[in-house]
């Protein structure tokens, strides 16, 4: 069998866009000492993100313990410890950039107790003191399914809380080999169920899926209380990562669109450059509510 899709093809050519807003951002983001996943998981949207003013900041910096095949954040057993001032420079930093939405997301520490989620909670506090009308979406690790960790984090309530499955459970040893399906499930369930709050997640496509493992899994979603999803195309950050298997056309994202959307889902982006923070505002408007009761 071939390994490989070929050849990218023309739909998923970046076209680069800079300006004045683009260099701001990028100056205020090293100003502040912050990572973003846009930069350290090299994602496709940088350029465009950035030249809106918007960024998805990366906490507890930018070295995971994880080994995920598809990502390109940078990894180690032992990487330093959590910055004590990141949460006062996030809160300057959204402030500065004047963000009525601002998206948090971290690398996994499975070095640490807690894996962060004190570090999570004092970031979401310090933002809101500094800015009292921003709302919060939240794209969180599984902290290896530590209850205590997760309901640190849970209990402070943010407008969104996301956690990607990532991929369909078939796929999980070679694309997640140290994360479990399951316990996703259990995460979105439980910020649902306890905590009440919005819930997304998302999906890349192309890693070898079938059209009847992503169906399941959007069910799957569905039945554990997930209110959003995204669904977008993988693409290999380089020669050493999980190559793509196809490349999924944008038709058949628009398919999945009506797919995802017919099960439930009160929000759903699928294209191939979708991403799980890709436009999150606009997964942020008020009419979102806590409909789904699994």
């Amino acid at each position: 069998m071939k390994r490989g899709a070929g050849k990218k093809p023309e739909w998923l050519k970046i076209r680069m866009a800079t300006g004045a807003s683009f260099g701001a951002t990028r100056q205020l983001l090293n100003r502040h000492s912050l990572h973003t996943v846009c930069r350290s998981a090299m994602c496709p949207n940088l350029q465009e993100c950035w030249s809106r003013g918007t960024a998805t900041f990366l906490l507890l910096g930018n070295i995971c313990t994880r080994t995920c095949s598809f990502c390109a954040v940078g990894k180690a057993s032992h990487p330093p410890l959590p910055d004590p001032s990141e949460a006062e420079n996030l809160a300057l930093a959204v402030q500065s950039m004047r963000l009525k939405h601002a998206v948090l997301t971290s690398v996994s520490r499975d070095d640490l107790q807690d894996g962060g989620a004190q570090h999570w909670a004092s970031c979401i506090r310090a933002i809101r003191a500094l800015n009292p009308s921003v709302s919060i979406e939240c794209l969180i690790p599984d902290f290896q399914g530590n209850e205590t960790a997760l309901d640190t984090l849970m209990a402070e309530a943010p407008e969104i809380l996301n956690h990607n499955i990532e991929t369909v459970p078939s796929l999980y040893p070679k694309v997640r080999p140290q994360a479990n399906y399951n316990a996703s499930l259990q995460l979105l369930r439980r910020a649902k169920q306890k905590h009440g709050l919005s819930t997304k997640s998302g999906l890349m496509l192309g890693m070898g899926e079938t059209l009847e493992e992503v169906t399941s899994s959007l069910d799957d979603l569905i039945k554990h209380g997930c209110d959003m999803v995204t669904i977008g195309q993988y693409l290999q950050p380089s020669a050493a990562h999980l190559p793509v298997e196809r490349y999924v056309t944008p038709e058949e994202f628009e398919a999945y669109r009506i797919i995802a959307e017919s099960k439930g889902f009160c929000h759903v982006q699928s294209a191939p450059f979708v991403r799980s923070s890709y436009h999150a505002e606009a997964f942020s408007a008020p009419s979102l509510n806590h409909s789904h009761k699994p």
